[in-house]
C-alpha cells in the first residue's frame, strides 16, 4: 500500500486498530502520522481521546494501558507512539513465564483504539512475532528510501500536486543539490511556493533567488567543471563557496562530490556503456550521463580511487582533525589535488 492509498483510507474513515509505519524514509511516516494526529479526531475529542508518546520517554506497558482504555464521547481514541524505534519493545517471547502483554494485545486489539507506531530510520524486523501479529490484526506501511535517480520525478509530482510546475533542469538541480532527503526537499519547496504566484513555473532563477542555489556557482556546476578538468571554472565556484559558506556548507559539497566520483568509479566498472545502461547502473537521469562520460575520460580508474581517498581525508580535516585550515582553504587544497 502506498502512502497516498493509506491517506485515502484514513480520509474515508477506514481505520485499522493497529498501524506500524516503518522504514528508512521518514517523510511518509511523518506525513501519515501527522494526518492521524491532527485530522482523525475533532479538537473537542482530542482532549480525552488522544495520547501521544515518544519512544525514548515511554515503555510498552504505558502504551498498552493507554490503548486498553475506551473512548469518551467519541467513536475512537488515538494512541500515537512517535520515534518508536527508541522504545524498549521487550523480549519477543515475553517474560520468564512466556507471557507477552504486547503480543496478547496485538492479537486481540480494541476496535475503538487506533494504535500507531512510528518506527523511523530503519525497517522493523519482519521475523519478529510482533511484526507478524500487527500484520495480521492491523496494517503495516513501509516507507522505503527513494533512489537518487527517482528524486527529480518525485519533485515534479510534488510540485504538480500543489498546483505548480517545474522545468526539468530545475528539478534535476534541486535533486543533485539536496539529495534524496524528501523532508528537506519538501520543506525547501514549500518555502519557495510561499514566494511565487499560484501556478507559476519554477525555474533555475526562482531556485537561485529563493533557495540560495546559484545558477552558475553550485555543486552541480562544480562537478561539471571538475569532470571537464576546467580549473578556472572550478576555482571560481570554490571562491564563491568561500564567500557564501552558509549557502554552500563544506559537508554538503564533500557529500555531493563523493557521490559524484563514486559514480565515476562505477562508470569504469561498467562494460556496456550505452546511455540507457549507464543511467540504470549509475542510478541517475539520462540527462547527466554526458557528465559522467566526460569525467570517466578525464580521470582514470586509479585517479578516481585516489580522489575518493582525498574526499574522505578532507571530510575528516573539515571536522578539525589534524587541520587548522579554514573550510575555504581546505576546499582549495582539495580541488587542486583532484585536478592535478
Amino acid at each position: 500500500m502506498t502512502a497516498t492509498e493509506l491517506l485515502k483510507d484514513l480520509k474515508n474513515r477506514k481505520y485499522k486498530p493497529i498501524y506500524l509505519l516503518h522504514g528508512e524514509e521518514p517523510y511518509y511516516i511523518d506525513l501519515v502520522s501527522d494526518f492521524i494526529e491532527h485530522k482523525l479526531l475533532s479538537d473537542a475529542e482530542k482532549g480525552f481521546n488522544q495520547t501521544v508518546f515518544y519512544g525514548k520517554d515511554t515503555d510498552i506497558m504505558s502504551v498498552l494501558n493507554a490503548s486498553k482504555r475506551y473512548p469518551m464521547m467519541a467513536d475512537y481514541q488515538v494512541v500515537l507512539v512517535k520515534e518508536a524505534q527508541d522504545m524498549k519493545w521487550g523480549n519477543d517471547d515475553g517474560d520468564k513465564k512466556g507471557i507477552n502483554p504486547l503480543l496478547s494485545y496485538l492479537e486481540s486489539p480494541l476496535s475503538s483504539t487506533i494504535l500507531v507506531f512510528c518506527y523511523k530510520y530503519g525497517k522493523f524486523d519482519k521475523r519478529k512475532k510482533t511484526y507478524k501479529a500487527i500484520e495480521k490484526s492491523g496494517l503495516i506501511f513501509e516507507s522505503a528510501a527513494l533512489y537518487d535517480s527517482k528524486v527529480p520525478a518525485w519533485i515534479e509530482d510534488f510540485i504538480a500536486g500543489k498546483g505548480y510546475k517545474i522545468n526539468q533542469q530545475a528539478s534535476l538541480m534541486l535533486a543533485e543539490y539536496l539529495g534524496n532527503d524528501l523532508s528537506k526537499i519538501a520543506n525547501e519547496l514549500e518555502k519557495l511556493m510561499l514566494n511565487i504566484s499560484a501556478g507559476q513555473e519554477i525555474n533555475l532563477k526562482l531556485i537561485q533567488d529563493n533557495i540560495g542555489i546559484s545558477k552558475e556557482y553550485n555543486v552541480f556546476e562544480l562537478q561539471a567543471a571538475l569532470g571537464k578538468k576546467d580549473a578556472f571554472k572550478a576555482n571560481q565556484i570554490i571562491n564563491y563557496f568561500e564567500a557564501n559558506p552558509k549557502a554552500n556548507p563544506i559537508v554538503l559539497v564533500l557529500g555531493n562530490l563523493n557521490n559524484f566520483f563514486s559514480k565515476v568509479l562505477v562508470y569504469h566498472y561498467v562494460k556496456d556503456k550505452s546511455p540507457q545502461n549507464l543511467a540504470r547502473e549509475l542510478g541517475v537521469s539520462p540527462y547527466f550521463i554526458k557528465d559522467y562520460e566526460q569525467a570517466g575520460r578525464s580521470y582514470s580508474y586509479g585517479k578516481t580511487m585516489q580522489i575518493i581517498s582525498y574526499l574522505r581525508e578532507y571530510d575528516v580535516k573539515s571536522k578539525g582533525v589534524d587541520s587548522t585550515t579554514g573550510h575555504g582553504g581546505l576546499m582549495k587544497e582539495l580541488i587542486f589535488k583532484i585536478l592535478h
